[in-house]
């Protein structure tokens, strides 16, 4: 069980260091659009991001 949720840490580390690896100026311009929407609107979408990594494991399962 340990071994299987590190596996995916690092998998979510690597995934979630490409953008600012290959595109930094990208990634900035995303971060200050992203901090300047309304609470509201992010929890929805970590909502929608929780519900669809879920539904995906439950697939893939």
């Amino acid at each position: 069980m340990w071994h299987a949720l590190l596996l995916a840490l690092s998998l979510m580390l690597v995934i979630e260091g490409l953008m600012p690896f290959i595109a930094p100026n990208l990634f900035r311009r995303l971060l200050l659009q992203v901090a300047s929407q309304e609470a509201r609107e992010l929890r929805v979408a970590g909502l929608v991001s929780m519900l669809s990594g879920v539904a995906l494991l439950y697939l893939i399962n």
